[in-house]
């Protein structure tokens, strides 16, 4: 399927860069050779992890607490009392400053400049690069010592995943293991959340699909847990193949996606048929309000929300503005649709009758923050796992 012409999903701008806006043709593909739901095509790496990058981990509470608990939960299973430790993707280093404090030897690799020196501001030891074979040589006493490998909400960033997985079996000790959490294909599926897909992303993984790439590059899966985290999101732990033993949750997962269908093309089909009613439903219903006489604002300039907008068409003739708490963000312009984005300390969303949820996956934390709103008569919208309002 095809979403159109599609900007940077973080690739916030001023009014004076318009003409400099780098758009890509957004098509989805799927690879009945390894079950791989990927982008056809997509900017360059260096596009969007730069020295402009506007996502900062740390920013959220939700997440900060999420690695805090993680991080205990590595440290009582995984980490020995001499490990090393990698991270890839490390952006602003809210996970490993879990291990600021410790004896452990550990090291983020986050590409992204400007997160990178946020995070070696703050002493946590970052090396600003993509992590590939070729940055093997900036870690070489990590290489075949390394007893955790961690990655969050990254792995499917990376457009080269053989040599990935190649980089990853060279550091990993024998016994080590490289744990990662994803957006899961099949919590997209269920919920239409089709959000999900956007530059960055150039993959969406199923089980599947990672058990028979994983395979073919020396390394296997031995558990997977079901998150909720981002929406529905896996965390799957590999090792060396024949270095572990896989519990039951990777067959269980196995099973449960055949049985789904993730393996057959009519069940992307399909989804690309609830994809393109979903658009036509949120566009009506805001239209609809908007013919009323109501007013309309969005909450969270997200990545997800850049897709939505540029897919849906949607622009400042049905959403007013949008709020985020990102400095880097605010008093620009979102990709592509050019809304503006604005402090959230600037509006009284008191002012507006309704609020788009960009970042539907943190309703509940956003309606118990914004509970005045709801309490003056406004309404939330969301568009996952069904267009409605609620309050």
């Amino acid at each position: 399927m095809s979403f159109g012409k599609m900007p940077i999903a973080n690739g916030f701008l001023s009014k004076n860069e318009f003409n400099q806006e780098f758009f890509f043709d957004m098509e989805i593909g799927f690879s009945e050779k390894c079950s791989l739901f990927q982008l056809k095509d997509h900017p360059t790496p260096e596009q969007m992890f730069n020295s402009k990058y506007p996502f900062f981990t740390g920013s959220s509470e939700a997440m900060k607490l999420h690695f805090q608990n993680y991080a205990n939960f590595l440290k009582k299973n995984y980490i020995k009392k001499q490990s090393k430790i990698v991270e890839i993707g490390s952006n602003d280093g809210t996970f490993l400053d879990n291990f600021k404090d410790t004896n452990l030897d550990y090291i983020g690799f986050e590409p992204s400049s400007n997160v990178a020196q946020l995070a070696n501001n703050n002493g946590i030891k970052t090396i600003n690069s993509f992590f590939n074979l070729g940055s093997l040589d900036l870690i070489k006493d990590f290489v075949g010592q390394t007893d955790v490998i961690f990655a969050a909400n990254v792995i499917c960033h990376i457009p080269d995943l053989i040599d990935l997985i190649k980089t990853i079996d060279k550091l990993l000790s024998k016994d080590g293991v490289f744990v990662f959490e994803e957006p899961y294909l099949g919590s997209m599926f269920k919920k239409t959340s089709y959000d999900q897909i956007y530059d960055e992303h150039a993959h969406v993984f199923s089980v599947t699909a990672l058990n028979n790439i994983l395979r073919r590059n020396g390394l296997q899966i031995f558990s997977v847990d079901n998150l909720s985290v981002h929406g529905g999101s896996n965390r799957i732990y590999a090792c060396h193949i024949d270095s572990c033993i896989s519990g039951d949750s990777v067959g269980e997962n196995l099973k449960e996606e055949k049985d789904f269908g993730i393996n057959n093309f009519e069940t992307y089909e399909i989804f690309a048929k609830r994809v393109k009613e979903s658009k036509d439903e949120l566009v009506r219903c805001l239209s609809n309000l908007k013919h009323n006489g109501k007013s309309i604002i969005s909450i969270g300039a997200t990545s997800k929300s850049t897709t939505v907008f540029n897919y849906c068409g949607i622009d400042s003739s049905l959403i007013d503005c949008i709020t985020d708490t990102t400095p880097d963000k605010q008093n620009l312009l979102a990709p592509g649709s050019h809304i503006p984005v604005v402090d959230r300390e600037s509006v009284d969303l008191n002012d507006y009758d309704y609020a788009l949820l960009g970042a539907w996956n943190f309703k509940s934390v956003i309606a118990n923050k914004e509970s005045e709103f709801v309490k003056n008569g406004g309404q939330f919208i969301t568009h996952v796992p069904k267009i409605m309002m609620f309050s």
